[in-house]
């Protein structure tokens, strides 16, 4: 096997990692629809660094890094979005006492 071969199977599961690591916390925030526990800093954070992965990808013509990076900038992106999107709710979706 070429290295350069492995070192592109290596990337590709490197970042098929990073993308099935968001499915899980995507999944509860949109069936709770609570987003009060993720951090707002964090996901902004994250976002900015998986634009400028997709960039650096662009940048030096790397698929891996482009199609991998965008695929996780997407699902941080929404994930961020719910929090946004969920924050604006006064209250979490099993409260169903009135508010006085």
């Amino acid at each position: 096997m070429a290295p350069s071969f492995l070192a592109e199977v290596i990337g590709f599961c490197a970042g098929l990692c990073s993308m099935v690591s968001f499915t899980p916390q995507l999944i509860k925030t949109w069936r709770e629809r609570d987003a009060r526990s993720i951090s707002l800093r964090m996901y902004v954070v994250t976002v900015t660094g998986f634009s400028l992965w997709v960039t650096y990808g662009v940048m030096i013509g790397s698929w891996p890094v482009m199609l991998t990076n965008s695929v996780c900038l997407i699902l941080s992106g929404l994930i961020l979005a719910l929090k946004w999107r969920f924050s604006h709710n006064p209250a979490p979706p099993g409260n169903l006492e009135p508010t006085a």
